[in-house]
């Protein structure tokens, strides 16, 4: 297998940079007239599969909206996983997992290792309790060519009293993790495989995000970020995934119109 950065690489130059949320809130399960139960779930999961995986280089299942249904739900996520890798997109489940030893050995295993009925091309994962808590998952990522998208910068308002505290050097606590990927990364081609998520909606930043590696920016469209936010912050990424889930799954239940605004803003972003 080639890396996960290589294949991101590709699938950006064959798909386009949009990445789908694949979120089944119950206020959408609702507005698409379904039931707030596991056949709900399954209906609005895989019919947005069917609409965006084909088209979209990556999705990304928010695991806990899946989670909530117990067993149940996990078996509609392992079929939103292997249907959406099999239509030809990248899979990055947005699980947010942090912990140490072997604990955080067997998160790894779950998601990264292709033995698991849950393996992903890339998962989200929190270093908030030492860089280092992550190396289980940076092994396990490299053994495997999968990736990791590491909290950096988020949008939420209580980020800043972690992400925005100073180190011992003098730089803050974001850009100690902005390190850590390009030490990662370095001398990775065409794209390293270890990422950072950095929120559309920051306003603004002084940190470096020339780390070779890919941005996640989650909060594009109807959370506020917007094309020109894109270009403004992320001018020195390596490769930027500008992130949304209701700007699309709001268009369903109708398959045709949540793959046009894929292809739509897809078409925008390359412009």
């Amino acid at each position: 297998m080639t890396t996960f950065g290589s294949r991101l690489h590709a699938a950006i130059a064959d798909r386009g940079s949009f990445c789908v949320g694949i979120d089944p809130h119950a206020g959408l399960l609702r507005e698409w007239g379904l039931g707030d139960d596991v056949a709900g779930l399954e209906r609005f999961a895989l019919t947005t599969v069917e609409a965006v995986a084909p088209h979209a280089a990556v999705v990304k299942p928010q695991s806990a909206f899946y989670e909530r249904f117990g067993s149940r739900g996990i078996a509609v996520l392992e079929r939103v996983v292997a249907e959406s890798r099999a239509a030809g997109a990248l899979v990055l489940l947005d699980v947010k997992r942090g912990d140490i030893g072997s604990t955080s050995q067997a998160y790894a295993d779950a998601y990264l290792d292709p033995a698991s009925p849950l393996a992903c091309d890339a998962v989200t994962v929190s270093p908030f309790l030492g860089f280092g808590s992550l190396d289980p998952f940076v092994d396990t990522a490299r053994r495997h060519d999968a990736g990791l998208f590491v909290l950096a910068l988020t949008s939420n308002k209580e980020g800043p009293e972690v992400q925005h505290a100073r180190t011992d050097e003098g730089g803050t606590v974001a850009g100690r993790m902005l390190d850590h990927l390009r030490r990662l990364n370095a001398d990775a081609t065409p794209l390293g495989s270890f990422g950072a998520v950095v929120g559309a909606t920051i306003g603004s930043t002084d940190e470096d995000l020339a780390f070779n590696g890919p941005v996640l920016a989650p909060g594009f469209g109807a959370q506020g970020g917007t094309l020109a936010d894109v270009r403004r912050l992320f001018g020195s990424a390596a490769a930027v995934l500008p992130s949304s889930s209701r700007e699309v799954l709001r268009l369903g239940p109708d398959v045709a119109a949540m793959r046009e605004a894929v292809l739509r803003t897809n078409a925008e972003l390359r412009a």
